[in-house]
């Protein structure tokens, strides 16, 4: 679903919780997620690819709810709405003898 870019979500204010961390991996706070949304950030591929959030090891397995979530809050939408980012292989760290034949 396309957001709309013209709609006004009004200005960014801080709040007591935005040195929250959200994205353990790339160390991403509640706030910086916000302030993203808040500079034009609205779809989870554009903040994936602005902040890093959900590009660390864990891929997104642990934050892209929360994410989705904050995203969704600071659009006054409902996190449904939201199209998740795209995910890339391998999903999880992969040891490099496992996809590479043994020519020994």
């Amino acid at each position: 679903m396309m957001n709309d870019r013209s709609r006004d979500i009004g200005p960014f204010i801080q709040k007591d919780d935005d040195n929250m961390i959200i994205c353990r991996c790339e160390e991403i706070t509640k706030g910086q997620i916000r302030k993203a949304v808040h500079e034009g950030m609205q779809t989870m591929q554009e903040i994936r690819r602005y902040l890093r959030c959900g590009m660390g090891l864990c891929q997104g397995q642990t934050c892209a709810r929360l994410v989705k979530g904050i995203v969704a809050a600071e659009q006054k939408v409902a996190p449904s709405s939201i199209t998740p980012a795209t995910s890339r292989g391998p999903i999880r760290p992969t040891e490099m003898g496992i996809l590479v034949k043994e020519v020994f």
